[in-house]
């Protein structure tokens, strides 16, 4: 496998087309990249175009799709189908090709690309760049073999593979160009393609500009999180001496899915974390050695300075960290700690209630539930409104079962049993009507023994001429579910925005099977309006009045002294 990749390598830099081979992330699966098709090159003739483009892939009309009406206005043909990705997993690049149909010069590109593979790649399956660099392992350069590590955040060529020899300060470029789908830089989505950097927003879109919200959600209004910030002073005297050294301190509690914690101690003392799984496992990290530490799936960044410690984790936090300080020598120390912590509790919106009615025309309604995240499950409403910031969301009506109501239900007509010779049957009566509307009632009908003959006509017959079957039952029960019950609906906001108004909202009667209906008593339904105050003042603007002010009454008067003047009979 590595002698395989050593070779590709080798051949591509010997060469202008080669084939790499990578060993995939996910399993022993390999990974083919046909390079030579991607690299970006000078303006050729499109002879020269065509033909290196050809000799990679022979035109193969079935493989491509039918030419859209952009195309048909232009030289190009359709768009071929797109090729394997480059990686198995953690976001990779496929290409499409299309020929110019002109021995003339297309406008526009011949090649365009997407991501693939936006998978999370395994645990311990290694950094990509890494890999391409350990790669050249068993390549001599400069008559020696290396150790080689990847060289990150390249500022002026991310794309390119520089590494650097394990145990020295020798950096190379091992390759001009790194495989497609290698991340730009450790903390972005953005990938080189094709050897250039390209934008890759959190929707996994190339060229998308859609960014995570400081709570990671993709174009997210920052509603599922809040800031927590804040500072903390050891609690130990200033004179710790010898008999206070090694004493413990609890700085922050840093719940599970926070993001973006950043702590920095300016003192003596030390940091260190301990941490507690969802599953109640517990751990610990002393931080002795500064850098990258990866505990409970979270990536800590440690960093000690002379005179201060700065712990960031970028997050999500895979458990809750206690951060804890320990007496190191004597002296005051302050940390100062800034992160933002996932509302566990969310609104959830319900799918639509059953329809108001099963056919003619009606309207459901959606409602709203509280979701533990950490649980997995449905709570109590009241967690849910501990967060200001968490806006239930408003109910959404649609309508339902719009087809026309049927007639009839229809009947099936029985035939008698024997025609010539018909047995007698049990003959009932219809069902009386229930005794109570809901809640549980009885009804009765009659049940007798009649005989038919030949010519259809029925009359009545001793019982026991029908003992011959079970006699049907002659009582019941009936409506035995709930009776309709009034649901009270969310309020309305208040109809001003400032000082006294009214609020309304939706008051339904509602039967045993969630559906609009009638039968709730009157008496008990609760009000549909009440007063509400926003408790904001009310701000006239300043009007501008008169040199002399004058009374309330002042308008009534004058338009009663006019309208004196013109009723007046002329004298």
């Amino acid at each position: 496998m590595a002698t395989e990749i050593r070779n590709a390598a080798w051949v591509f830099l010997l060469s202008f087309a080669l084939l790499f081979k990578v060993g995939a992330e996910v399993s022993d699966r390999k990974v083919f990249l046909r390079e030579f098709t991607l690299i970006r090159r000078d303006p050729l003739p499109e002879e020269s175009a065509t033909e290196v483009l050809g000799a990679h892939k022979p035109d193969d009309p079935s493989s491509r799709t039918a030419r859209s009406e952009e195309d048909r206005d232009t030289l190009w043909d359709a768009w071929g189908s797109w090729s394997e990705c480059s990686r198995s997993c953690g976001g990779g690049a496929s290409y499409s090709l299309r020929r110019c149909l002109s021995s003339r010069t297309c406008e526009g590109q011949n090649i365009k690309y997407r991501t693939c593979s936006n998978v999370d790649c395994p645990l311990g399956a290694g950094d990509f760049r890494a890999q391409q660099c350990s790669a050249h392992a068993d390549v001599r350069h400069q008559g020696r073999y290396h150790d080689w590590l990847p060289l990150n955040n390249d500022p002026e060529n991310p794309c390119a593979l520089k590494c650097r020899a394990r145990g020295s300060d020798l950096v190379v470029e091992l390759a001009p160009k790194v495989l497609d789908g290698t991340r730009c830089y450790t903390e972005s989505l953005d990938m080189c393609i094709s050897g250039v950097c390209q934008i890759v927003g959190c929707d996994l879109e190339l060229g998308s500009t859609a960014k995570e919200d400081n709570c990671g959600v993709c174009n997210g209004d920052g509603s599922t999180c809040r800031l927590i910030r804040g500072h903390y002073k050891s609690q130990q005297s200033a004179g710790k001496g010898e008999l206070n050294k090694g004493a413990e301190d609890t700085v922050v509690l840093v719940p599970y899915g926070s993001r973006h914690v950043r702590l920095v101690l300016k003192g003596p003392d030390h940091l260190f974390l301990e941490s507690k799984t969802l599953q109640g496992v517990k751990g610990e990290n002393s931080l002795n050695v500064p850098g990258h530490h990866h505990h409970e799936n979270t990536t800590v960044d440690f960093q000690k300075f002379p005179d201060k410690e700065v712990l960031r984790m970028a997050g999500p936090l895979g458990a809750d960290f206690t951060i804890k300080i320990r007496s190191v020598t004597s002296g005051d120390s302050v940390v100062q700690f800034i992160f933002y912590q996932p509302i566990i509790h969310r609104w959830r919106e319900t799918d639509f209630f059953p329809c108001s009615v099963t056919c003619g025309g009606g309207y459901q309604l959606t409602s709203a539930e509280c979701y533990d995240l950490r649980g997995s499950r449905v709570v109590a409403d009241q967690y849910c409104h501990y967060y200001p910031e968490n806006v239930k969301p408003k109910p959404k009506l649609q309508e339902c079962n719009m087809d026309p109501c049927p007639a009839s239900d229809g009947y099936k007509q029985i035939m008698p049993y024997d025609l010539y010779h018909p047995l007698p049957r049990w003959e009932s009566s219809p069902w009386t009507a229930c005794s109570m509307s809901c809640g549980g009632g009885v009804q009765s009908r009659t049940v007798s023994c009649v005989e038919e003959d030949i010519q259809g006509t029925v009359t009545p017959a001793e019982e026991w001429k029908c003992l011959y079957s079970p006699k049907m039952a002659v009582v019941q029960s009936c409506n035995i579910f709930d009776c309709p019950t009034w649901l009270a609906q969310e309020w309305s906001a208040c109809t001003v925005t400032c000082g006294q108004g009214l609020r309304y909202r939706v008051v339904l009667c509602v039967d045993h099977r969630g559906l609009h209906a009638g039968g709730c008593d009157a008496k008990t339904k609760p009000h549909i309006k009440e007063d509400c105050l926003v408790t904001v003042p009310c701000y006239k603007p300043a009007e501008k009045l008169p040199v002399e002010a004058k009374p309330p009454w002042f308008k009534q008067a004058q338009e009663l002294d006019e309208e004196t003047v013109v009723t007046e009979e002329p004298t």
